[in-house]
C-alpha cells in the first residue's frame, strides 16, 4: 500500500503538478493574449463600427483590403522603414556593446547615456527632435542660416523625411539593445579569447570568430524584438511628422488608427491588424529557422 502510494506521487510531481504550476500563467496568456487575439480574428470578419452590434460579412474585409491602394502604400512604407531601422539599430547597439565592454574609462558612465534616450517617452523624443529640425524655428536650421546656408526641409521633404525619421529610431532604441549585447558580452567565457591570443588572433578575429558566434542567441532576440518595436512605431513618428509629407511617412499602425478610431470602422481594421500580425509572425518564423533558434556556433 505504501509502494502504491509513493508511485502515485511520484507520477503526480513528474506528470501533474508541473502543469499546476503553469496553470496561473497559462491562465494569464488566455485571458490577456489568446482571447483578444481570436477575438481580433472574428471582428475582422464583421462590419463593426465600435458602438452598434456586429455584423458578419465573412471575408469582406479582407477582399476590400486586397485592393486598397492606401493600406498598401503604408504597407511599403512600413517594409522601407523596417529595412533600415533594424540593422542600423543592430550595428549600434552591437557596436557600442563592444567598444563599451572593452577597457575604455567611463564606460558605465557613457552605458547610462547611450541608454539614457530609451526612458523618454517617444512622443517627448518626437517633439524634441521636431523643435531641433523644424523647416522656419528649428535649430538646426538657424545654424545652417547663420553659416550661409539655405535652410533644409527635414520635416516637410518626403526622403529627408523618412531620412530622419530612421535615425531618430535608430538613436531612440539602440541603447535598449546595446545593453543586451552587453549582457551577452559579459556571459562569454574568457578562456575564448586567452586562447586565440595564444594563437595570434586579434581583435578583428576575436571578434569575428568568438564574440559574433557567441552572441548568435543575443542577435536573433535583439533582431526579432527590434523589428517588432519599429514595426509598431507610431506616437514618435506622429510627434515628428504626422505621417507626412503627404503621407510618404504613414506607416501601418498609424493607418490602422486612423481606420479604426477616427473612420470608426472597427473590422476593417482589424482585418488590417491581421496582415500586420501575419507579417511579423512570417519574420519571427524565418529569423528562427535562419538562425536554429538562436544556437550557438563556435568553430
Amino acid at each position: 500500500m505504501a509502494k502504491e502510494k509513493d508511485r502515485y506521487m511520484k507520477n503526480f510531481e513528474r506528470k501533474v503538478f508541473p502543469y499546476l504550476m503553469l496553470a496561473p500563467t497559462l491562465l494569464i496568456f488566455g485571458v490577456f493574449l489568446f482571447y483578444p487575439a481570436l477575438n481580433g480574428v472574428w471582428i475582422s470578419l464583421t462590419k463593426w463600427d465600435g458602438v452598434n452590434p456586429q455584423k458578419f460579412i465573412s471575408f469582406q474585409n479582407y477582399l476590400k483590403l486586397a485592393a486598397d491602394q492606401k493600406f498598401w502604400e503604408s504597407f511599403a512604407h512600413t517594409i522601407l522603414f523596417t529595412v533600415w531601422s533594424v540593422p542600423l539599430i543592430y550595428v549600434s547597439a552591437l557596436g557600442l556593446a563592444v567598444l563599451l565592454t572593452g577597457e575604455i574609462k567611463g564606460s558605465n558612465f557613457f552605458r547610462a547615456v547611450f541608454y539614457w534616450p530609451t526612458m523618454i517617452s517617444s512622443i517627448v523624443v518626437g517633439l524634441t527632435w521636431r523643435f531641433l529640425l523644424g523647416e522656419d524655428f528649428g535649430v538646426v536650421n538657424y545654424l545652417l542660416t547663420l553659416m550661409g546656408r539655405s535652410p533644409v526641409k527635414w520635416l516637410t521633404d518626403a526622403k529627408h523625411a523618412m531620412m530622419v525619421i530612421i535615425l531618430v529610431t535608430v538613436w531612440s532604441m539602440a541603447g535598449y539593445y546595446m545593453v543586451m549585447f552587453v549582457s551577452g558580452i559579459k556571459g562569454i567565457s574568457q578562456t575564448y579569447y586567452e586562447a586565440a591570443r595564444i594563437d595570434g588572433g586579434g581583435a578583428w578575429q576575436q571578434f569575428w570568430y568568438i564574440t559574433l558566434p557567441l552572441l548568435k542567441p543575443t542577435s536573433l532576440l535583439v533582431i526579432v524584438l527590434s523589428t517588432i518595436n519599429v514595426i509598431k512605431t507610431y506616437p514618435l513618428v506622429f510627434a515628428l511628422t504626422q505621417g507626412g509629407p503627404a503621407g510618404a511617412t504613414k506607416f501601418m499602425v498609424q493607418t490602422i488608427q486612423e481606420t479604426g478610431f477616427e473612420k470608426s470602422q472597427m473590422g476593417y481594421a482589424s482585418a488590417m491588424t491581421m496582415v500586420l500580425f501575419l507579417v511579423l509572425s512570417l519574420f519571427t518564423s524565418v529569423q528562427f529557422k535562419v538562425n536554429r533558434g538562436g544556437e550557438q556556433d563556435v568553430e
